[in-house]
């Protein structure tokens, strides 16, 4: 999976128009992005890449970004 594929994904989960996403925004800044949202990223990650995503990691995520680097060893560009 390449880098827009991953934010088409999650521009699906997160009921966004295709393309919305572009990488720096803001987490807070995303209407969708609630706890719903972060346990729909954890089960995408599980079942895209097969890994686990942790808790501790994913809290400190601040932007679109931030969740890409949780996932890089299996994103290409």
């Amino acid at each position: 999976m390449n880098r827009n594929e991953f934010l088409a994904a999650l521009d699906e989960m997160l009921e966004l128009d295709p393309g919305t996403l572009k990488g720096g925004e803001t987490l807070d800044e995303i209407d969708s992005w609630d706890s719903l949202a972060v346990i729909s990223f954890i089960a995408l990650v599980d079942e895209k890449f097969n890994t686990v995503v942790a808790g501790e990691d994913l809290a400190k995520a601040k932007t679109v970004d931030d969740l890409l680097a949780l996932v890089s060893d299996h994103v290409t560009a």
